[in-house]
């Protein structure tokens, strides 16, 4: 379907968010479902962390590259957000300039946490001891605080006024900036989580985003990768 026209100011009078009474332009319910995976594999990140036995850099590699692999994802997605939507809703959307400014700072604070654990991570894989742990546990805990103020915060502020502001293909290129920053061979670990962090564990996202060839793939040779990695990630030889 085409995309709805809008007025240059993108905006109504009286609406303090810039989306009240319009209609949908887009679809930007693929913002709660990633969000859904940044929950859920940030929230397991330190069981995780103390899963591992002491010293064991082989247990902890596994660990360490999946909490990578989620900080690599976060940054993208956050990236994504700076430099190709804030501008968008503060342009078309002038009653939502308030909630882009408190997203902004958001980011800015979650970008402290990404960054500590990143530091923090090569010495923690390197080795498995619980010092080295100290700063990837605390960052951790920075990171899902920050999460749990500013996910739902943007679902209920921003996506709203995003639906009716942004053109499907500005959505999709969101989605596609994304996509390009999963780290190479982590595809089908990405992909199984995303899966799982849904309601239905990915059934309907899996009709929703992926061709019939794709979820075929996926079924024969991504799952039993996915799987694997869960039983490595728990420590199940």
């Amino acid at each position: 379907m085409p995309a709805t026209a809008l007025p240059s100011s993108g905006d109504q009078p009286g609406d303090a968010g810039g989306a009240g009474g319009r209609a949908k332009t887009c679809d930007a319910s693929g913002m709660a479902e990633i969000h859904r995976f940044f929950r859920a594999g940030f929230g397991e990140g330190r069981a995780l962390v103390e899963g591992v036995d002491e010293a064991d850099a082989a247990h902890a590699e596994v660990v360490g590259d999946h909490l990578s692999m989620l900080s690599t994802a976060l940054h993208a997605h956050h990236e994504g957000e700076d430099t190709m939507l804030w501008g968008a809703l503060e342009e078309r959307a002038p009653g939502c300039v308030a909630h882009v400014a408190r997203m902004k700072a958001q980011h800015a604070v979650m970008l402290v946490h990404l960054q500590q654990l990143d530091a923090a991570l090569p010495a923690w894989r390197a080795s498995g001891r619980p010092a080295d742990a100290a700063g990837v546990l605390a960052a951790l805990d920075g990171v899902t605080t920050a999460l749990a103020d500013h996910l739902p915060d943007e679902e209920a502020n921003i996506v709203p006024v995003m639906e009716v502001t942004l053109t499907p293909k500005e959505v999709d290129a969101l989605s596609e900036h994304g996509r390009k920053a999963t780290p190479k061979g982590k595809t089908f670990e990405q992909l199984g989580a995303i899966l799982a962090a849904q309601p239905d564990g990915g059934a309907a996202w899996q009709r929703s985003h992926l061709p019939a060839p794709v979820r075929l793939i996926w079924r024969v040779i991504g799952k039993p990768k996915y799987q694997a990695n869960r039983a490595a990630l728990l420590g199940r030889r």
